[in-house]
């Protein structure tokens, strides 16, 4: 397996060969779509012997929806995959030693582990090279996923197995209603139509969150579309909705109106209760988080007495899992929206040993903020998959916190920061953690300790 999901091979000449939707042990012809001078790309095109490792996928989509890219591969096999991802990363970008590279922690669910998914209108139709066969045309409401590559249209989604009950009914209803009150769907080439986004949030707890987005401001279409959802699923707990005139998808820029219920959800992780609202960032395989963060705190091996700083904070969900094991925890986060969930829900739980800034971790974790603050004895960072700037880098470097706790969901730009980090840093261990079953992403956290001056 190689970056993304791919198969790499070589041809029978001795090239390089990456392919998508293969597995480890198939023989076959690869349609190359690009070439390079030392590598071709491509996909399947015909399997003369099939990989041991290959298995029947159990979504109907699966083929055509590229959000699960290993449905084709059983799982044990997927989970060696990601361990070597992680450790070639770690030994071959990184080019750090790490003391004990332990087993990853398989994900207790394979399927309806999501608590949230999005979805898109369209009035046209991604088709399957069946359906193109049989004539079937392009101009067609759908609900679904974008496909890779179309910008312009949607693969309609009868059943997704990522997310749990009532979201697929849900979903499937969204679509019939709209049918029904004859709305129009998005046209993204147009940018004009009336029915646009979607997002389902569900919890642990049984309480479910559906924000709409809207192209048109069009009240009386709006309340009578979403009457029509409530009385039909009695069980949403919070009903919002936003209208997006823009030329993409994005929403989270926009004012949420809330239109049904409480204005957010709730759910717990661990001995951590959260508001969730509209916006908020929250992890999105609950029960692997849970296990995630217990990994954080094993690593961080707190006494109580620590002043902790957790970085890239979101709204918080880490610092507040580990404020009761130590004195202090300074969270920071660029996004001002978390840093307010993060304060909500440190009241919620009675934390008063938490704070929070909003702002670019680069430009607020300076000298002076850890003279005000005081110098960490655990730093916790979790950032983008981009990783850590340079800059926060060499801050690091120059904190000299006694332990770091390591968060990444890209083991690469990981490996590269711990490349730096080794100036000062010994990693001491990596546990990989699967959060997302049948994908090719993985979480890693590494614990680094200070080398002796000696």
């Amino acid at each position: 397996m190689a970056d993304k999901g791919k198969c790499v091979g070589r041809t029978p000449e001795g090239q390089v060969v990456f392919a998508d939707a293969a597995a480890p042990g198939d023989v076959a012809d690869v349609l190359v779509r690009k070439k390079k001078d030392d590598y071709l790309m491509g996909h399947l095109l015909t399997i003369h012997e099939y990989s041991p490792y290959r298995t029947e996928p159990f979504c109907q989509h699966y083929e055509e929806c590229g959000g699960c890219q290993w449905q084709h591969i059983g799982y044990d096999t997927q989970l060696e995959h990601k361990q070597l991802m992680v450790e070639n990363a770690l030994r071959r970008i990184g080019k750090v030693q790490t003391e004990s590279m332990m087993p990853i922690l398989p994900a207790d669910r394979t399927v309806y582990y999501r608590n949230k998914l999005e979805f898109a209108f369209s009035n046209k139709k991604w088709r399957t090279s069946e359906e193109m066969a049989q004539g079937e045309v392009a101009q067609q409401n759908v609900l679904g996923y974008h496909r890779a590559g179309a910008f312009d249209k949607i693969l309609h989604i009868d059943h997704c197995w990522l997310q749990d009950s009532p979201s697929n009914e849900i979903r499937n209803a969204l679509f019939e209603i709209a049918e029904s009150q004859e709305l129009s769907f998005f046209d993204v080439s147009q940018n004009s139509g009336f029915l646009r986004h979607v997002m389902i949030r569900v919890t642990t707890l049984g309480e479910v969150l559906l924000v709409m987005s809207f192209g048109e401001r069009d009240e009386p279409n709006i309340k009578r579309y979403l009457d029509a959802v409530l009385e039909r699923f009695p069980v949403l707990t919070t009903v919002a909705y936003c209208i997006n005139p823009k030329p993409n998808d994005y929403w989270l820029d926009l004012d949420v109106v809330p239109y049904y219920g409480k204005g957010f959800i709730e759910e717990e992780l661990g001995h951590v209760r959260f508001k969730i609202g509209p916006k908020s960032f929250f992890q999105t395989n609950t029960t692997q988080a849970i296990r995630l963060y217990n990994v954080v705190t094993e690593f961080a091996a707190l006494k109580g007495t620590e002043n902790v700083y957790d970085l890239y904070t979101g709204l918080g969900s880490i610092a507040l899992y580990v404020a009761n094991q130590c004195r202090q925890v300074v969270g920071i986060e660029q996004v001002e929206e978390a840093i307010e969930d993060a304060r909500i829900n440190a009241a919620l739980n009675g934390i008063q040993n938490a704070v929070f800034y909003a702002g670019d971790v680069r430009n607020i974790l300076t000298e002076e903020f850890a003279a005000r603050h005081g110098k960490p004895d655990l730093l916790i960072t979790d950032p983008p998959r981009d990783g850590m700037h340079p800059d926060v880098v060499k801050m690091l470097l120059q904190l000299e916190a006694p332990r770091l706790v390591y968060v990444s969901c890209n083991p690469a730009t990981q490996a590269r920061d711990l490349n730096l980090l080794n100036e000062k840093y010994v990693v001491r261990k990596s546990q990989p953690v699967d959060l997302f079953p049948h994908t090719y992403h993985i979480e890693n956290v590494a614990l680094l300790e200070l080398k002796s001056r000696g």
